[in-house]
C-alpha cells in the first residue's frame, strides 16, 4: 500500500533502511551494493531525502554517511510508517492479544538493518510459550501482512536486536 504512494522503490527501501533501526546508517557505495541499485539512484534519492531533512548527511575521514533525522519533526510518523509498512505493529498486537506471557518481543535479521527482504525474524522472550500456538500465529500474521515471519522463542534473551515490546 505505501508502494502507491511512494513511488520509487528506491526512497521507500532507504526509509525502511533509516527509519526502521535510528542505529542504521548508510554510506553510498555500500547501500547501492546491498540495494543491488545503480549509485546514481543511490545518490538522487539520498539527495533528495536530506534536503527534505529526513536523514542527516556526515562527513568523517573522507567518507560521507547518511542516518535518519531524528530532530525532523516527521521522524516519529515516518517510523511508525515503516513499521506498520513493515508490519511489526500487527505481529506485536497479534502476539500479544493471544499470548499474555510475552515478556519483551526484538526484531532480528535483515529489517533490523534495514533491509527489505521479505523476512522478518522476531525473538519472543517468555515463560512457557506454545511454540505450536506460535507457528500457527506466524503464518495468520504472514497472510495478513504478506511476508514471510520466523518466531524465535526464549526464556531469557541476549538484548540483541531492536526491542519492539517490553
Amino acid at each position: 500500500m505505501l508502494e502507491n504512494i511512494i513511488t520509487s522503490k528506491t526512497r521507500l527501501r532507504l526509509l525502511v533502511k533509516f527509519f526502521i533501526n535510528v542505529a542504521n546508517e548508510g554510506y553510498l557505495r555500500g547501500l547501492a551494493s546491498e540495494m543491488h541499485e545503480s549509485t546514481n539512484a543511490i545518490r538522487k534519492e539520498l539527495n533528495n531525502l536530506t534536503e527534505a531533512g529526513y536523514l542527516i548527511r556526515t562527513e568523517a575521514n573522507q567518507k560521507i554517511t547518511y542516518k535518519a533525522n531524528q530532530k525532523n519533526p516527521f521522524f516519529n510518523l515516518l517510523q511508525k510508517i515503516v513499521h506498520k509498512y513493515i508490519g511489526l505493529d500487527t505481529i506485536v498486537e497479534m502476539v500479544l492479544e493471544k499470548m499474555g506471557s510475552v515478556k519483551r518481543v526484538f526484531l532480528i535479521g535483515d529489517y533490523l538493518n534495514g533491509i527489505d527482504s521479505g523476512k522478518i525474524e522476531v525473538v519472543l522472550e517468555g515463560n512457557e510459550l506454545d511454540e505450536k500456538y506460535i507457528q500457527l500465529l506466524a503464518h495468520k500474521i504472514q497472510n495478513e501482512i504478506q511476508k514471510e515471519v520466523i518466531f524465535y522463542t526464549t526464556s531469557q534473551h541476549d538484548n540483541s536486536g531492536l526491542l519492539v515490546f517490553e
